[in-house]
């Protein structure tokens, strides 16, 4: 069995030896910084609290470890090599230098063990929306290496101008787009305020169709009119009709059939299922 006092002295001689000694870490805002010694995985909080950067720490006491200066490229690249690249494209910006990515390969992005899904890049600099960089997964985060030499400057121009003009994400094609281009246009589109009002009209559309398609029926459009909808749908053998629906909770204030003046006890849902009773 092992010795436990010995294997205790020996975790405290590390610790104490950890004091006294300076390490590179990533730092990121509202993040820790760690520093693993031997098996053993330390944390920190940040000194002072509003540094982000790559930085050389050293720890002040269990709990903080303050930034002594700030790494050089040299160090910087050094621990970054210590991990497999991956390419992305950048999607938007969120907060301080970290950005959301998209894989600009999805198969190698399973490859290498990385989750396929948006993720936030940290650390980035000089890089634009778009710009296809080259990144190091840590089995955790993703840090900014460097730009992607190899990438077509052309196709992150082109996207910046087609969100600058304000282009729906399924209106988007050209010859040799690929869907890892799609999806990454489509989050940045997403996030991005000019497209709030597309993004509201999508969700509409999205509970209109819904409660029709429950009661059998199909969307054909609508306008808005303030405090509700005027919507035209078909029934399943393809009539034609047209509703004023509430928007809080699609209820229907005019149904556009005689209901007997009890329109307001359907929503619309229900409302299909009334009007295919009534061509039964």
């Amino acid at each position: 069995m092992p010795d436990v006092r010995a294997l205790i002295n020996k975790l405290a001689a590390q610790e104490s030896a950890l004091r006294e000694t300076c390490f590179l870490a990533p730092c990121v805002l509202g993040l820790r910084v760690r520093v693993r010694v031997s098996s053993l995985l330390y944390t920190f909080r940040p000194a002072p609290a509003d540094f982000e950067g790559w930085g050389i720490f050293r720890p002040r006491d269990p709990q903080t470890a303050e930034v002594v200066g700030a790494a050089t490229l040299l160090q910087t690249a050094t621990y970054l090599r210590l991990f497999k690249p991956l390419r992305l494209r950048l999607a938007a910006h969120m907060r301080g230098r970290t950005w959301l990515a998209y894989p600009v390969n999805e198969a190698d992005a399973r490859q290498q063990g990385v989750p396929v899904e948006p993720r936030p890049v940290r650390l980035v600099s000089a890089a634009q929306q778009f710009d296809q960089i080259i990144a190091r997964y840590d089995g955790a985060q993703l840090w900014h290496d460097d730009a992607d030499r190899r990438a077509d400057p052309r196709t992150a121009e082109r996207l910046r101008r087609l969100l600058a003009e304000r282009v729906l994400p399924a209106d988007i094609n050209w010859p040799g787009i690929t869907p890892e281009t799609r999806t990454t246009y489509a989050l940045a589109t997403n996030r991005a305020p000019e497209f709030a009002p597309a993004r509201q009209r999508a969700r509409e559309e999205a509970r209109l169709r819904a409660a029709l398609a429950l009661g059998g029926g199909t969307l054909r459009d609508y306008a808005d009119r303030a405090d509700h909808w005027l919507v035209n749908w078909h029934t399943r053998d393809g009539e034609l009709h047209t509703s004023a629906i509430a928007k809080r909770d699609l209820t229907v204030l005019s149904a556009g059939i005689c209901l007997s003046g009890e329109d307001r006890a359907f929503d619309l849902q229900s409302l299909v299922c009334v009007v295919e009773k009534q061509w039964e």
